[in-house]
């Protein structure tokens, strides 16, 4: 980004004062090596000093009091410093001996140097009355601007410039619509032109060290080796010497509008208050590489910097040299004198040059030596000679770099009009220094908007002006004479070569070089006698530079590829070319408005009448005026001429004189050559015009327009306005472009991309004939081009996708609404600026009556033809809704008629009730096509989160978030459809196409905002009509994309809204203010779009120039804008929801007329529901409420009989609303529920199922809601027992005490959730506390399959997902249960028996119970479970689970109770999927096998008063797999920590019995022991694989060491060891994660016992590991090191010699000695096995190792062999042999 910044000079001081300084500013890039300012020079001396120079300063200008300047940086970098020199006025001696008072001097000090300082000051002032013209430098001081840039850029642009010569494509791209830097005062009319800000804060600096100047190191390359030394070190400071002294500046942003300013031409920029003193002067910049932007100011200044002077050979006179520098005009003398001290100069002359430049003008340098030493008689100036430099060669202005001889004593005669080194010889011969050698080196510079300095303009612009002008012929370009005869030609030469100009000169002059080509195009000349036109070679020549320019990586492009500069020229500068001329009076020139006429050529005429009228432009701002009086008086001069001379031509009679020229009036208008042009052009040419199609439709509108803005036609009928000539070019231009785009569709996504743009373009192109020409010509247009682009494409996605872009486009026209005759008479409609015939003649539309209504709402034919851009716009939205299109085709179509009708909502010519009547008529077919999309629309039903128990209607459980969570959506399976709607009612979600949902969310919200905008707008009478006449299949449509609406439209609380939300029930008064809200304006059925912008959709407005009018993207969102947004979606859900309730009442209305309720009351009933079960606002709350009474009051019978699973939803939803935060909801929930219950009770007595769904909804609703309140509900179950006692009519019947009863049900059912909330954190507590309600509702299977489902939503959220599988196994027995006393089904399980082998833990689910109640009584087992696809939705979900649990082979058992059912039904496509999830189950016991991980089982006691309840309770935790004891330990201790305080709570570390008496009163311990499933033997044949160790457990066992002192460990001989058995009273997995221990058995074994049970376990291991399949080298090894291994041979050798060195002397320990002796008979039998496995499983370098284990193997044997051989004799005695005595 470029930067602007102001520099501020504040003080100037040293040490001593004695003389007067100067200050001169300029920046410099280092990297770079270029000077990048002009000079700024600054006077800060005190009025005592400045005194002395009086003599010399008769006046002071205005200028020269600045002390800020304004420096402007395009690109920034590091490496920019702003250096300060400081210079003084001329004396005697070198810099060092002017400097040394300056060092060793203070103007504190007294005595001798106060004496000292006086003389100096004395001194100092004779210097100056004697030489206070002249300078000498003094000292410099360097600033470093890094800090002070938006550097953020530099890092990515430093290093791109370094390379090509600083040039870079990449970074050009980003500055070129920056400031033009040289033209400060300049601005690009690019739109995308901001200014760059930069964004520090204003920073005082204080400056105490200045540099001294050395002598010999003036120049600009001396500076940049300093500055490079100083940015690298400080040791610059220890090199030159350093003067004391103050500078104070201030460097601050400069603001856009800096008031009190100069520009660099020192004209002041308005506002210009008079009465201040000093100024701010802006400084021209000299930036390091091109900037693309055009002139658009005057700008005529040279720079002259004076660079060496060598006068070897005259060292006399070398010394104290100074020049003075003249612009000569001839020998009119106007010059500035200046001073050096030596013959380096490094000072800057700026000149401003005059607008009409003649050969005669050119510099003149004079030499001067000056005598600082004041002589007797003798002058301070002594003439050494003179050099001078023309201005103008060949017309051209001179610039670069020059070395010219000196020419002493004087000057040559005549000598201006020659160079100096070609002067011819003289008599007397002039004297030359050095013999004619060029001894004076000097660089003259130009910044000018009037000489191009590039051949190729400078031909073009001379040729142009010897065209316009009195000339005479031949006249001289460059180094060649043109004839009149050759003039034609060379002029054809020039135009062709105008594109081999260079790009930044050619950027420069862009304005003037179109403008001219314009001309030429249409103004045919007559040149000598022929008449010449030139208008395909200027056509050609635009086309060309068009095309450089787009494809220069140099300048910027906008948004859509277009060059800005071409952008900004056709927006800002075009005008028509007029050749007609106004006659000016001189005196009234500033008056004159007419064309551009500068022409930027040396033998300019002039400066163009532009400047006249135009506004001198400040470089902050070219908005800004300057007073007029600031313009240039010659120029002012010129101009009068210029203009006085063109009335003279334009009055003469043409064909005087052979020489002159003639102009003959424009043959064809501009317009019209474009457009033939257009038609003409081939080859390269034409792919040009149509790649850049944008640019030539932007200025055939522009000139169309200006066209009949100056023949004053507007009044004239549109069809007489164009010729038709010009219409047929039209066409074909249209039709040629519509084949281009075609063709380019087909080729690379490059080339497509292209045909996009230029689809755009020619849409807009369009959109703005239908401002200037015939209508019915355009649309015949349009109509053209969807044709041939579908005769052209293959692909449908992309034709519709451009058709729409093209039609959006149009349809953003203001006129939209006329264009497609929206309104019924000509007199109801908004007058049209323009309006055509044709839609004057037809503007009378048949009205309502006279057409079917039900047509009204189709998109017929007829429609088409009389609404055409709408019709097309309908037509594409139907074919892009059509199931083949993809998904951003269908996104555009949605969003084009969204932005539509938000773009009416927000006009205010629209907003009159009657106007968006007929608007919303227009959009009548829109419904229709809606309609028939419903199929594909998104379901939004389907991806709501079950939250508040409110299932969406009829669809109560939807997709939890985590995986394999319950997938509750169990509707399907229980009733074939989604909402158990009469067969007639058609649902939407049932339909079988739903599966195929094409749309996307945000596409169907806004397809759905369009139809409920329709339907709130539309005429009421006229929608009722319509409904009438629907057939139901209609209606329920309706109705289906009603309940999507609901579901769509619901309030979303976000992060920031929930704060929000919380806010409101906290306070009353927010809630008050939030309605106010909400029913503003129009109260809460108010201009729904008006208060909300509509989202996802963007409205197209028409700012002034087409390639802006596409929006652009949203900045960051404030939190301020987020509570707006939260504001506004409120407002849009209600809104939405009380269209869809109107749309409800009218369906109702309507079918109650036609008697055909019976389909619809249901459908109608489903949306009310879905609607209470999304978050609502009150207003809408309300007004549903109301409409409920009134379906409950009308329709009750119906309702109860026919609607049951509805009423049972609708029970849910008001109970919910019951516990609403907000009075005024729970009072009409309250009014409502109570009116269901009476309702039922009087209508059919069928208040028994009533209450049993009441009750459900209870149960489930606090079972399931985390923010349900307890407290508001018990205060509506009051209100409800307070209408029953007050209902007179009631009190006859048994109705109140019925009520009483439910509510006391109720209160219990609440009682149990107060208690759940105090549990809430502990999850297992909670668990228990629901299962104990669900026990408590044995009674009541509805309810108790409620707790069960609540239950396993719980575990899923903990994801316990065998759990939550658990307790849908329980919840399907129950059902079968009860389905089995129903009905004896032979596919149907027998009851909870069938699911004995899922878990026997199933039996207690059995109505074995008399008391049980019957399952046909009413109101008993109503509930949509207790049917047989209940049954198999709830199994199979609890298959899901397992499946996700891990537990596959329970997946099988489950899935052989469900494919009887599925069998019996003949369900071939659910049997297929059961099969394919049982092959995947099987597949994953294959492939996991023992890699699953099961749970892990921990033995928990809780000891201490603090537990209450749970004190001495004993339970087995199941925990996920491979939890350690730490984890459970750590949670169970921070959790009881929190509640009983930490240090309350202690756990046991050990396993052994806990004796209470040692425990302290007030704490609470918990012991955890680690457990495991404990099996007897005969129970092991049984569970043979894993899983079945892991399934179906009951018995665990932990084992805890002792000795009988009471230490844990001890000696082999004295270690006993406990094994304590546990039973739990059910199996795990159970529907709860732990559960109660109700009986401990405990075995004490010996220490001979302990010894044989480890040689056992590691006999085992050697076992397991020597016959592993695939063999374990590792494993192996690893067990046999630990058996046999040397180091751990005391292990196995040391129980051998405490157990079995001597026979035990008890004989009670005979069989467990013999038994360990066999035990050490197998394990030594293991070893060898295993050794010699080893040796055929080792690799070669592990033989040392086998040898190893042999030896150590064989002496384990060897030492047990004694042992192992010894018997007891007594076990052994002859038994045997008694028994064959007896048989003998």
């Amino acid at each position: 980004m470029g930067n602007r910044i102001l520099v501020k000079l504040q003080t100037l001081k040293f040490d001593i004062e004695i003389e007067p300084l100067f200050a001169c500013i300029a920046l410099y890039d280092i990297k770079e090596r270029k000077k990048i300012s002009e000079n700024f020079h600054c006077d800060l001396n005190p009025d005592s000093l400045r005194g002395f120079l009086r003599s010399h300063t008769p006046s002071i200008d205005l200028s020269t009091q600045a002390r800020s300047a304004v420096f402007s940086v395009t690109y920034p970098s590091s490496d920019i410093y702003l250096v300060i020199k400081i210079e003084k006025v001329l004396q005697q001696g070198e810099i060092g001996d002017c400097a040394e008072p300056y060092m060793v001097l203070k103007e504190s000090e007294a005595g001798k140097a106060k004496e000292k300082i006086e003389k100096l000051k004395a001194q100092a002032e004779s210097f100056c009355q004697r030489l206070g013209k002249y300078r000498m430098p003094f000292a410099w001081i360097p600033i470093s601007l890094t800090n002070f840039f938006n550097l953020s850029t530099l890092e990515r642009e430093i290093p791109e410039a370094e390379g090509l010569n600083g040039r870079k494509g990449s970074t050009s791209d980003k500055r070129a619509t920056l400031l033009q830097a040289r033209r400060l005062s300049e601005r690009s009319l690019s739109s995308e032109d901001n200014y760059p800000v930069s964004n520090f804060k204003t920073v005082s600096l204080t400056l105490s060290t200045f540099f001294k100047q050395e002598g010999d190191r003036l120049s600009d390359e001396d500076l940049f080796k300093f500055l490079a030394d100083f940015k690298r070190s400080s040791s610059l400071q220890r090199r030159i010497k350093t003067l004391p002294g103050t500078l104070k500046l201030e460097i601050s942003p400069a603001s856009e509008n800096l008031g009190y300013c100069l520009t660099a031409e020192l004209l002041p920029v308005k506002p210009f208050p008079e009465n201040r003193s000093r100024p701010h002067k802006e400084i021209l910049e000299f930036p390091i590489r091109e900037v693309y932007v055009p002139h658009t100011i005057y700008r005529n200044l040279l720079y002259v910097y004076p660079q060496r002077l060598n006068f070897a050979n005259r060292p006399a006179s070398a010394r104290n040299i100074t020049i003075k520098i003249q612009f000569m005009c001839g020998e009119d003398p106007s010059c500035q004198t200046f001073v050096y001290l030596s013959p380096d100069f490094y000072e800057e002359v700026k000149i401003k040059l005059p607008a009409k430049l003649t050969e005669k003008h050119h510099l003149l340098f004079t030499f001067y030596h000056i005598s600082c030493q004041p002589k007797q008689g003798a002058s301070v100036e002594t003439l050494l000679g003179y050099s001078w430099l023309p201005i103008l060669l060949n017309d051209r202005l001179q610039t670069g770099h020059y070395c010219l001889p000196v020419a002493l004593d004087k000057l040559p005669f005549h000598y201006s009009i020659h160079s100096p080194e070609k002067v011819p010889s003289q008599t007397p011969p002039v004297k030359w220094v050095e013999g004619h050698k060029g001894v004076f080196n000097v660089e003259v510079q130009a910044v000018s908007s009037v000489h191009t300095q590039d051949n190729h303009l400078e031909k073009f612009f001379t040729l142009c002006h010897s065209l316009e002008s009195q000339v005479t012929f031949p006249i001289r370009l460059m180094d060649q004479k043109i004839t009149e005869a050759t003039l034609e030609h060379e002029l054809k030469l020039s135009i062709i070569c105008l594109n081999s100009s260079r790009l930044e000169p050619l950027v420069l002059f862009l304005h003037l070089v179109l403008d001219k080509l314009f001309q030429l195009a249409v103004q045919p000349m007559v040149i000598a006698g022929q008449t010449a036109n030139f208008s395909q070679f200027a056509f050609e020549s635009v086309v060309a530079i068009v095309n450089s320019l787009h494809n220069s990586k140099d300048l910027s492009k906008d948004q859509h590829g277009r060059n800005c500069l071409l952008a900004s020229y056709v927006y800002y500068v075009f005008r028509l070319p007029d050749p007609q001329r106004e006659v000016v009076k001189p005196g009234n020139v500033g008056a004159s408005v007419s064309r551009y006429y500068t022409f930027g050529r040396t033998s300019a005429v002039s400066v163009g009448s532009k400047l006249l009228q135009s506004r001198v432009i400040s470089c902050s701002n070219p908005d800004i005026a300057v007073t007029q009086t600031a313009t240039d008086e010659e120029v002012k001069n010129i101009m009068s001429s210029k203009v006085r001379e063109r009335s003279q031509i334009s009055g003469d009679s043409y064909g005087n004189s052979p020489f002159l020229l003639l102009l003959i009036g424009l043959i064809s208008h501009f317009h019209e050559e474009l457009a033939l042009q257009m038609v003409v052009s081939t080859g390269m040419v034409r792919e040009s015009v149509f790649k850049y199609a944008w640019f030539f439709f932007e200025l055939l509108i522009k000139s169309m327009a200006q066209y009949v803005h100056n023949i004053e036609k507007q009044d004239n009928p549109r069809r007489s306005r164009f010729s038709d000539r010009f219409k047929d070019d039209i066409t074909t231009i249209v039709s040629v472009v519509t084949s281009e785009i075609a063709a380019l569709l087909v080729k690379p996504q490059k080339e497509s991309e292209q045909a996009e743009k230029i689809n755009i373009s020619l849409a807009f192109f369009l959109y703005d004939l239908l401002s200037l020409m015939d209508r019915g010509f355009v649309f015949n247009l349009i109509k053209h081009y969807c044709n041939q682009l579908s005769n052209k494409l293959n692909s449908l996605s992309t034709l519709i996708s451009m058709r729409l872009e093209f039609l959006r486009i149009l349809c953003s026209h203001e006129h939209y609404l006329n264009l497609n005759l929206f309104f019924m008479t000509s007199a109801s409609a908004p007058a049209s600026p323009s309006p055509s015939l044709s839609s004057q003649n037809s503007s009378s539309c048949s009205s309502f009556q006279d057409q079917k209504i039900a047509g009204m709402f189709d998109l017929s034919a007829e429609y088409r033809q009389q609404h055409f851009l709408t019709g097309l716009l309908f037509t594409e939205l139907a074919a892009a809704l059509d199931a083949d299109s993809e998904g951003w085709v269908q996104r555009k179509a949605v969003s084009a008629i969204l932005s539509l009708l938000s773009s009416h909502d927000l006009d205010p010519r629209c907003s009159k009730k009657e106007v968006k009547i007929k608007i919303a008529a227009l959009y009548l077919p829109l419904v229709g096509i809606i309609l028939d999309s419903l199929p594909q629309l998104h379901d939004f039903t389907s991806k709501t989160f079950f939250h508040f128990g409110k299932g969406r209607t009829g669809n109560p459980e939807e997709e939890q978030e985590s995986a394999g969570a319950i997938s509750q959506n169990v509707a399907l399976a229980i009733a074939g459809n989604q909402f158990s709607l009469r067969s007639s009612g058609i649902s939407l979600v049932s339909l079988p196409y739903r599966q195929s949902a094409t749309l996307g969310p945000d596409t169907t919200r806004n397809l759905l905002i369009c139809f409920l905008w329709i339907m709130k707008n539309a005429d009421q009478n006229l929608i009722q009509k319509w409904i009438a006449d629907l057939p139901s299949m209609q209606l329920n449509r309706i109705l289906d994309l009603l309940f999507l609406c609901v579901s769509c439209f619901e309030y979303k609380v976000s992060e920031r809204g929930l704060t929000f939300t919380q806010a409101l029930q906290k306070s009353r008064d927010v809630k008050a203010r939030l309605e106010e809200a909400l029913l503003r304006g129009e109260g809460a059925r108010g201009e729904m779009m008006k208060r909300c912008r509509i989202p996802a959709g963007t409205s197209y407005p028409s700012p002034p120039m087409s390639f802006e009018r596409i929006s652009r993207g949203c900045r960051h969102k404030l939190f301020s804008e987020l509570d707006q947004e939260a504001l506004i979606s409120g407002n849009l859900a209600t809104e939405a929801n009380l269209i869809i309730l109107d749309m409800q009442e009218n369906i109702i209305q309507a079918s109650f007329a036609a008697e055909c309720r019976d389909n619809l009351l249901g459908g109608v009933l489903k949306v009310l529901i879905n609607s209470l079960g999304c978050d609502q606002s009150t207003t809408y709350l309300t007004h549903c409420f109301a409409t409920l009474r009134a379906l409950i009051a009308k329709f009750g019978d119906f309702l109860f009989e026919e609607e049951v699973e509805q009423c049972a939803d609708l029970c849910q939803r008001v109970l919910h609303h019951c516990s609403s935060s907000i009075d005024i909801t729970r009072t009409q929930a309250c009014a409502t529920l109570y009116l269901l219950m009476r309702y039922s009770f009087s209508s059919t007595s069928n208040f028994a199922r009533v209450k049993m769904q009441v009750t459900m909804s209870l149960a489930s609703l606090v079972g399931k809601s985390p923010e349900f309140n307890e407290e508001f509900l018990r205060r509506s179950l009051r209100t409800i027992l307070a209408y029953a006692e007050e209902d007179a009519d009631m009190q006859a019947t048994p109705f109140p005490v019925q009520v009483e009863e439910l509510l006391c049900n109720l209160n219990s059912i609440l009682s149990d959730t107060v208690k759940m909330r105090e549990f809430q954190e502990d999850p297992e507590m909670l668990m228990d506390l629901m299962y104990r309600i669900a026990k408590g509702y044995q009674t009541s299977p509805d309810l108790r399959l409620t707790w069960l489902q609540n239950m396993a939503e719980k575990h899923t959220k903990r994801k316990s997902y065998t759990e939550a599988a658990m307790c849908l196994v329980h919840a399907a027995a129950l059902v079968a249960e009860y389905l089995s006393m129903l009905e004896d089904r032979n596919y149907l399980p027998v009851g909870s028996v069938s699911f004995q082998n899922i878990s026997s833990n199933v039996l207690e689910e059995s109505a074995v119970s008399d008391d049980v109640l019957s399952p046909d009584e009413d109101g008993i087992c109503s509930g949509r479970y207790f049917s047989e696809s209940g049954l198999v939705g709830l199994l199979e979900q609890a298959a899901e689970l397992f499946s996700t649990g891990g537990l596959y082979e329970t997946v099988n058992e489950v899935y052989k109770i469900v494919i009887p059912i599925l069998e019996a039904h003949r369900d071939f496509r659910k049997l297929t999927l059961t099969h394919s999830k049982l092959q995947k189950a099987f597949d994953s016991i294959i492939n996991k096998g023992q890699k699953r991980m099961f749970g892990t089982y921990f033995r928990v006691g809780f000891y201490g008063s603090k537990f209450g309840d749970l004190d001495e309770q004993e339970f087995v935790y199941k925990e996920p797999a491979i939890t350690k004891l730490p984890e459970i330990s750590h949670r169970l201790e921070g959790f009881y920590g929190q509640c009983f305080g930490e240090d309350a709570v202690e756990v046991i570390k050990d396993s052994a019995p806990v004796d209470k008496r040692k425990l302290d009163p007030n704490k609470a311990y918990i012991q955890i022991t680690f457990v495991e499933p404990y099996f007897d033997e005969y129970e092991m044949k049984d569970r043979v694989t894993y899983f079945e160790k892991n399934f179906n457990l009951c018995r665990f066992m932990y084992t805890t060491p002792f000795t009988m002192d009471g230490r844990p460990r001890g000696e082999l001989s004295e270690q006993y060891k406990r094994n304590t058995i546990l039973t739990t009273m059910h199996a795990f997995p159970y529907v709860k994660t732990r559960i109660n221990v109700i009986q401990k058995e405990e075995f004490i074994l010996t220490p001979i016992e302990v010894a044989i049970e480890d040689m056992q376990k590691k006999t085992q291991e050697l076992t397991a590991a020597t016959n592993q399949e695939p063999p374990d080298a590792k494993m192996l090894q690893m067990v046999l090191q630990g058996s046999v291994g040397a180091t751990v041979n005391q292990g196995p050798l040391e129980v051998a010699q405490v157990f079995l060195a001597e026979i035990p002397a008890d004989p009670k320990l005979y069989r467990h000695h013999n038994k360990l002796r066999l035990c050490f008979k197998e394990f030594i039998m293991r070893c060898g096995e295993a050794v010699e496995k080893n040796k055929r499983l080792i690799t070669a370098d592990q033989r040392e190792y086998q040898l190893e284990l042999r030896k150590n193997y064989g002496k384990l044997k060897e030492n047990l062999r004694p042992m192992i051989e010894r018997k007891i004799p007594e076990l052994y005695k002859p038994v045997v042999k008694v028994h064959s005595t007896r048989y003998s």
